[in-house]
């Protein structure tokens, strides 16, 4: 894992130096959009209303409007506000582990200490399981100011970011408000139905079932030969790179140029397996990157 940001928890005297690292994943197949016609790969622009030119992030700026006027929110002025600057994990208070509703809980991050020495991210980590209590916490991060919660999962402290009060709807549903009675007789069934299907919880017993079947079908397309050269649908000829598309084409990122180089590389292989040329078959592929 690479930490995402480095700061320290204080509260009073105390600082524990930290880096943070994000502590979910996404495992969905990586897809993306082509043309059902032709295969091409779809793109979407960021197009000037003014001048009609395509713009490059280090040209955009933010901005918030009330319908008739707009206020333009530059990179310097973000960046002068105070809770951005701030790298601190500021307690705010320690409060029962039990008080806090899960429906607040927005995204998890580890914690790691940071320094020469562990001693206070130990201590703390300590005093949080002999108390059974949360620090409430306030940090500043992508240019939001956030309530946290930090807490201890295993040997690790864990920040949970929090959802603000007011982002949390409230639940009014007039049917609720009618009087409804139920028998003695239903009850019991009903007791009786969730005691047949009670059980320990294990999440590694629980599996993405359309995500599996998703790859099993890649799978049965790529051993199908139901595929066609990845350059082909950013329309150059198979074998043809970026800088031989007419104008030049577009600078590619680390990240595409080497994920293109799987696909690629993938496709020869199967191709020289199969006794023919690496070219794929004329078919427009379903869309999914080698991810």
């Amino acid at each position: 894992m690479r930490s995402i940001w480095k700061g320290a928890i204080t509260f009073g005297l105390v600082n524990v130096p930290v880096k943070v690292y994000s502590a979910t994943e996404d495992h969905d197949v990586a897809l993306h959009q082509v043309h059902d016609k032709d295969g091409g790969r779809i793109r979407y622009q960021r197009r000037c209303e003014v001048c009609a030119q395509v713009v490059d992030y280090a040209h955009i700026d933010k901005a918030w409007d009330d319908g008739d006027r707009t206020v333009i929110l530059t990179d310097a002025d973000l960046a002068s506000l105070p809770a951005e600057r701030s790298r601190e994990i500021d307690v705010v208070e320690f409060v029962p582990s039990d008080q806090l509703d899960p429906m607040t809980f927005e995204r998890s991050y580890y914690l790691e200490p940071d320094g020469s020495s562990p001693k206070a991210y130990v201590l703390l980590r300590h005093a949080l399981q002999a108390t059974d209590r949360t620090a409430i916490v306030r940090f500043a991060l992508r240019q939001k100011t956030r309530l946290g919660a930090l807490r201890v999962r295993g040997d690790v402290l864990l920040l949970q970011s929090l959802l603000w009060a007011d982002e949390i709807r409230v639940a009014d549903f007039p049917a609720l408000d009618e009087r409804v009675r139920i028998s003695a007789q239903e009850l019991d069934l009903s007791a009786a139905l969730v005691e047949s299907f009670a059980s320990d919880f294990s999440p590694g017993d629980f599996r993405d079932d359309y995500q599996d079947q998703l790859r099993e079908l890649i799978e049965a397309k790529l051993a199908a030969g139901d595929t066609v050269d990845t350059s082909v649908t950013f329309g150059r000829a198979p074998g043809e790179g970026a800088e031989g598309a007419e104008g030049g084409g577009e600078v590619l990122d680390l990240m595409e140029a080497l994920r293109r180089s799987v696909e690629r590389s993938r496709a020869r292989t199967e191709a020289g397996s199969r006794g023919r040329p690496g070219q794929g078959d004329a078919a427009p592929r379903t869309g999914a990157s080698a991810g």
